[in-house]
């Protein structure tokens, strides 16, 4: 499903070039919930925005579903984004003018040829916003903003899910709802990736992979083995 062979990120900062991430190396698999663990600056969300084709690698290469994506066009990056990933950002990226039910239909509606009737209500409901479709985002709390951002992702059925920091904003009774919400779509055959500092959630993932500096500096099961959702603590 996700491969990553050697793959570096560097950005030029003036005449100074400063490394993101440095000769990567994954492959992740169908249905697995993979969290990306490591501190701000590890090179984490870089890592999501490249497997998301947000961003290209400096070097190697990114298969993801099959696609090289070094190898693609920017046309065919973004039918890719449409119909391939679906994003959880930390920053929400939720259109102000639009209501929390008219987002998530915003999405649906760039999903070509798909029959959406209903879902946008269906996933507000499932992220516990039955009752605020009609809202919208400055009459929304931060937490409640997330969860309309979580149900957009939902929404379309992609088949790959990359959350950044998902639950940040929120607390600790809503994350959990979320978190259980991830955990069902990689057990209905996702593939979900989290990107967090918060080690607690990773005791809840197939696998860890760790980050330091750009560099993957463990990769397994969670320390201890995996806890059930609750029994997190934060």
């Amino acid at each position: 499903m996700i491969q990553l062979d050697n793959v570096s990120k560097r950005y030029q900062m003036g005449e100074v070039s400063v490394s993101a991430l440095e000769t990567v190396s994954l492959r992740i698999d169908k249905g697995e919930f993979v969290v990306v663990l490591g501190p701000s600056g590890s090179g984490k969300t870089t890592l999501l925005n490249m497997i998301g084709a947000l961003d290209l690698p400096t070097e190697g290469t990114i298969v993801i579903n099959g696609v090289n994506l070094a190898k693609t066009r920017r046309a065919d990056r973004f039918r890719f984004r449409r119909e391939t990933v679906s994003f959880i950002f930390q920053t929400f990226n939720l259109f102000p003018s639009l209501t929390a039910l008219e987002n998530v239909q915003f999405v649906l509606d760039m999903a070509a040829g798909r029959n959406h009737n209903g879902r946008a209500m269906e996933v507000l409901g499932e992220v516990g916003l039955g009752e605020r479709v009609g809202h919208f985002p400055h009459e929304l709390s931060g937490g409640e903003q997330q969860r309309v951002a979580i149900a957009r992702a939902l929404a379309t059925g992609n088949p790959i899910l990359l959350a950044d920091e998902p639950t940040g904003e929120l607390d600790f009774r809503t994350g959990v709802q979320i978190l259980e919400l991830l955990q069902r779509q990689a057990r209905s055959g996702k593939t979900v990736l989290v990107v967090t500092h918060n080690r607690e959630i990773s005791r809840i993932a197939d696998r860890v992979i760790e980050l330091s500096s750009g560099h993957i500096v463990s990769d397994g099961e969670p320390r201890g083995g995996s806890a059930a959702i609750a029994d997190l603590q934060w």
